[in-house]
């Protein structure tokens, strides 16, 4: 609420009153002929403050409502001329950068097609030097791009092949004899290629065993929800090795980001209800999370994710017990809630910008011309840290950029917010109020860009990546036991840390797989951003093991 007086710590109690509208209405009648008694005006003060109260807490549930609203129905996005529906460009310095217009109007192009097989047509009457059938003394040549044609086709995930051998027997002796398998068949049912689509398609799309298991129905092929499990418990441990690395490169990094979300494990809550049910007091903790750490190593981006009863927090600092003594502190980055930075964490605290924001996204129906002052700071803050991330600065660089350009901005706004409460202009319980008390006590957590190199403004980096185990969530609704979890943390990482480094997630789970003896003697070679560079040596050392190109279709794989 703007323009009150300031309130005082805690809520202000009100005075317990019967309050009738026929009551009311005769105060209001003595209040024009000037015979108010000390038992009406203390009614009348006491009617007017509950109607200030009640309002108050109208504008919060309201606010909680619009979040609901948009949670559930939009809008999708909360860019600073959405909340404000602006229709004119920003006031003031902070300009947003012009968005130029997509090639293709969204359309993807034939190179864009990595994983598809690869065609080439020649022209069935000319060739490179024959003569123009058009104009007689012309000769044709070779244009260096030929023409392009796109065609796909649908196809089931996972595709069976059934060998039908030959078999004789001898009508005397009655010896059998059958065929040998083609070169290539292998000794397993299902191969690595199966391992990688079910684990991509469950723990990379949040794809349930039981909807694959429908869908491969449909195209005549047999594969149960257990058998599923089954193959990827078993590639989980032959790609451990990659996961465990990924793990210790990630605590050497510069920036690590955390953040969890909650996450059932079944078998932990069966153990509760059962210690319920005899009377037991469990001494653990009762919730159960998937945490997500995002560390950025040498410009190299690691997700890793941890499910079990530990907060992010705690998870973080076991990454970190794997680092190295001589490095100096990492930034950390997280929004201000104490589970991210529970657990022994040497680490400079940096909070997220984003969440910040987002309180005055909240309330700027409410106080639009406040709101709106903030969101412009910010949004040319964000501005400044576009230019800085397309001209390619260096840490170092980026902060001096921030220095010069946006420490200005946020010391105006610091500014500007200490004078709405001094001057009694937000009243401090309001939504406003709030969200300007958030930003005061976070303040050298959210401003750590202008003093660290590197440090980020937001944690939307982690919360992105979190976005894997709320899919799995939302899909499958919670794990069955901790193994579970375990397999799926194993398959996230290395998925979601593929994607974060331009690697196709499929190929490199595959490639894990088939050279598993390799990974584990040399975990380090095997990273998503090396493992092609090895490929290449290992083609070289050994000829006869050289695997099929990145993308191309084989006999074995579902493209």
């Amino acid at each position: 609420m703007s323009g009150g007086h300031r309130k005082k710590k805690g809520r202000r109690q009100f005075k317990r009153l019967e309050l009738r509208l026929p009551d009311l209405h005769a105060i209001v009648a003595r209040t024009e002929s000037g015979a108010l008694s000390a038992e009406d005006r203390e009614t009348l003060k006491a009617a007017v403050e509950t109607l200030a109260f009640l309002t108050q807490e109208l504008e919060r549930k309201g606010t909680s409502i619009d979040r609901l609203r948009r949670l559930l129905f939009g809008p999708t996005t909360e860019k600073t001329s959405k909340v404000l529906d602006e229709q004119s460009p920003p006031r003031g310095d902070a300009q947003a950068p012009a968005k130029e217009p997509r090639k293709g109007h969204g359309r993807n192009g034939a190179e864009d097609y990595r994983g598809a097989e690869r065609v080439k047509v020649a022209h069935a009457t000319l060739h490179h030097g024959d003569p123009c059938p058009e104009c007689p003394k012309g000769k044709v040549y070779l244009m260096p791009e030929p023409g392009v044609l796109v065609r796909v086709r649908g196809m089931s995930p996972l595709r069976a092949t059934v060998y039908e051998v030959e078999r004789l027997r001898c009508n005397l002796c009655g010896k059998v004899f059958t065929a040998k398998a083609p070169e290539g068949v292998g000794d397993e049912k299902y191969d690595e290629t199966t391992a990688a689509m079910i684990g991509l398609l469950k723990y990379g799309c949040g794809l349930p065993f039981n909807r694959l298991e429908r869908l491969e129905r449909g195209f005549g092929i047999p594969l149960p929800a257990a058998t599923q499990w089954e193959v990827v418990r078993d590639a989980a441990d032959r790609i451990k090795p990659a996961h465990e690395e990924l793990k210790r490169q990630a605590a050497q990094g510069q920036v690590l980001q955390n953040d969890d979300t909650t996450m059932p494990i079944l078998s932990l809550m069966k153990e509760q209800a059962e210690e319920a049910v005899q009377g037991e007091d469990s001494k653990e903790r009762t919730g159960m999370f998937t945490s997500g750490i995002v560390s950025t190593v040498d410009g190299h981006r690691i997700a890793l994710f941890f499910t079990g009863r530990k907060h992010a927090g705690e998870n973080l600092a076991d990454v970190l017990a794997k680092r190295s003594e001589d490095l100096a502190k990492p930034i950390q980055m997280c929004d201000a809630l104490p589970s991210n930075t529970a657990g022994e964490l040497r680490t400079i605290i940096a909070n997220c910008l984003a969440h910040a924001r987002r309180g005055f996204v909240d309330v700027a129906p409410r106080f639009p011309d406040e709101c709106r002052y903030v969101l412009d700071v910010l949004r040319a803050v964000y501005f400044n840290d576009e230019i800085a991330r397309r001209e390619r600065m260096s840490p170092a660089q980026r902060l001096e950029f921030h220095k010069s350009e946006s420490k200005k901005l946020m010391d105006d706004l610091e500014e500007w917010m200490r004078k709405q409460f001094d001057e009694c202009l937000v009243e401090p319980n309001s939504g406003l109020g709030e969200a300007i008390t958030y930003m005061q006590k976070h303040w050298p957590e959210l401003t750590l860009f202008l003093k660290e190199p590197g440090a980020p403004l937001d944690n939307n980096v982690c919360e992105r990546a979190l976005k894997k185990a709320i899919l799995h969530r939302k899909n499958s609704y919670f794990y069955k036991t901790e193994n579970g979890a375990r397999v799926g943390d194993i398959f996230m990482s290395l998925i979601h840390t593929a994607e974060l480094n331009g690697v196709e997630p499929y190929d490199y789970l595959v490639e894990l797989q088939r050279h598993a003896g390799d990974v584990a003697r040399s975990p380090a070679d095997w990273m998503p951003w090396n493992y092609r560079v090895t490929l290449g040596t290992v083609a070289q050392t050994s000829p006869c093991a050289t695997p099929p190109k990145s993308g191309s279709p084989t006999k074995d794989s579902p493209f």
